[in-house]
């Protein structure tokens, strides 16, 4: 018989992760994996772009499969969302009304697309699912225009998306720069500038009053007065935790599931908390933090698992954040905390874009780094901010990289 049982809430990336952690640890326990959603675990950043594009199947994202499941020893319940979690029974009620019962608990519940708040209308999108991202792209098959309402990362990369595709596409933020909240204003006009380059009509700084219509004959009223037709709305408006089934648990929870340093739940020992849905006390930060980041939560479920398969020898999360973005031909990636006005630019931002910005902190260390098509950069600057180099020693770094490029190309030309 197994020695303990460790059940896993949530089956997308950092529940898998933790459970395939928990086995590269030892873990000699059972496992359970419980999924809301029916189909295998699947990665969710290509939803918006090589799913939608129609270039890759689910099946080439599938993040676990039944025999890899099998040669893990875990135990797959998926298609029954877990509705109520009692502590002091130490147990898990399905839809179903099957209770699972646990010595360990793991959280990873992810977060789910803000609603529209404008209903649902049949050809009105979110994409947050893989049935959400089937469902766009069979009306996307008959859409000229696209009305993206929402100009962060799922908002922009479904444009950039839907240019490729051939269609008319209209971006509306009540921002005027939608990526200053990440990159700062003069950074996230580049972003803008490469829309604009592309054919995507941008309505920055104007809300959205109305939308009315359904697929093909829609009209969205704008706070300008103006109104877009459209054959099709996608809304990416953001997200919110999937917590609401805790309510009654006695957890703490508030935006997130609140967790210390080493993920783990507030008062209770034996439950942890992975990816969207945990709010963690975040060291680099000086407070507690919730990411909606893939690289969050990988970085999580590995610390999880070797806090509950070792728990002589626990673990701190302590990131130094990471989430990247692709934009038509722009990898555009982010390492640590940017945004501030002050910043150096770094590299080649026109013709074949390839560059970095550097942000420092309060106290003159390398705080945040934007790189876009520049990998070693990259790699550079997460080291970098690990150890608190200082900001002014950074950019001297990756200037002298652009030097010892040019003369590279040069040399070989």
């Amino acid at each position: 018989m197994p020695e303990s049982t460790t059940v896993i809430v949530g089956a997308s990336i950092g529940g898998v992760r933790t459970a395939q952690a928990l086995r590269s640890e030892g873990y000699p326990g059972a496992i359970v994996l419980i999924g809301a959603e029916g189909e295998l675990p699947y990665d969710k950043p290509p939803l918006s772009k090589s799913i939608l594009a129609g270039d890759s199947t689910m099946a080439e994202i599938t993040l676990l499969t039944t025999e890899q499941a099998r040669e893990l020893d875990l135990e797959l319940r998926l298609g029954q969302p877990a509705i109520r979690l009692s502590t002091a029974n130490r147990d898990v009620e399905l839809a179903d009304g099957t209770r699972v019962a646990f010595d360990n608990l793991v959280l990873a519940t992810g977060a789910r697309a803000r609603p529209s708040p404008w209903g649902t209308p049949n050809g009105l999108h979110v994409i947050r699912t893989a049935a959400d991202a089937r469902a766009l792209r069979r009306h996307l098959g008959t859409t000229d225009h696209l009305v993206i309402i929402g100009g962060g990362f799922i908002g922009a990369e479904t444009a950039a998306t839907a240019v490729e595709l051939g269609m008319r596409v209209t971006l509306v933020d009540p921002e005027p720069v939608p990526m200053a909240r990440v990159m700062g204003a003069e950074i996230g006009e580049l972003f803008i500038d490469l829309h604009r380059r592309r054919g995507v009509d941008t309505r920055f700084g104007v809300g959205v009053e109305s939308v009315h219509g359904e697929h093909g004959s829609f009209a969205i009223g704008l706070s300008d007065g103006s109104t877009l037709a459209a054959d099709t709305v996608v809304v990416g408006i953001g997200a919110i935790p999937n917590d609401d089934w805790l309510e009654s648990s006695g957890l703490e929870v508030s935006n997130g599931v609140v967790c210390d340093v080493y993920c783990r739940a507030i008062g209770h020992d034996n439950i942890y908390a992975v990816g969207d849905v945990c709010r963690f006390d975040n060291t680099r930060r000086g407070g507690s933090t919730r990411l909606e980041h893939w690289t969050n939560a990988v970085e999580q479920a590995v610390v999880v698992a070797r806090n509950i398969a070792r728990p002589d020898k626990k673990m701190r999360h302590e990131p130094v954040e990471y989430v990247w973005s692709d934009q038509y031909d722009w990898k555009i990636q982010t390492v640590g905390l940017a945004g501030s006005s002050t910043h150096t630019v770094i590299g080649e931002v026109t013709n074949k874009a390839r560059f970095a910005v550097c942000y420092p902190d309060e106290n003159g260390r390398l705080a945040g780094v934007v790189v876009v098509n520049w990998p070693k950069a990259l790699v550079t600057a997460r080291k970098a901010i690990a150890l608190g180099v200082e900001y002014a020693e950074f950019a001297a770094r990756l200037e002298a990289m652009t030097v010892s490029a040019r003369t590279t190309v040069k040399e070989t030309t």
